[in-house]
């Protein structure tokens, strides 16, 4: 059973997950696979347009934090029924212009997501690692 033992919606450190077995396991559980490799970001910006470009997100998207969430949220809700979320976070810089504070910020979004899509009794599972 893929991911046995990790709770349907939350946001943890990759830890001894690798990537190639989180998108397997996206695979076989029929959800879609979310990856974005943040290690050439320098700032929130990067960050932001990282993600959209990786994500596949609109033309129209913001480059905000809020942006994100309505993005990995309400947007997709309103797209139809989802089977679930595999998503990945990997390398998230840590210096003095993407700090401890926006690094934070970010993963909080995703918990925001996790949280609408438990709500909704969809799986969000995030995963991420730091630079």
């Amino acid at each position: 059973m893929p991911l046995k033992g990790i709770r349907p919606n939350i946001v943890q450190s990759i830890r001894a997950f690798r990537v190639p077995e989180l998108q397997d396991a996206a695979t076989r559980l029929g959800q879609h696979f979310l990856y974005a490799n943040l290690s050439a970001a320098q700032s929130k910006q990067d960050i932001l347009d990282m993600i959209a470009a990786q994500y596949t997100f609109p033309a129209h998207f913001g480059k905000n934090f809020d942006a994100l969430y309505d993005c990995m949220t309400d947007m997709v809700h309103k797209s139809g029924p989802q089977p679930g979320f595999i998503v990945v976070l990997e390398q998230i810089p840590a210096h003095a212009k993407f700090d401890k504070e926006a690094r934070e910020q970010l993963l909080d979004i995703f918990r925001d997501a996790a949280d609408y899509w438990g709500d909704r009794k969809i799986p969000f599972r995030c995963f991420y690692s730091f630079l």
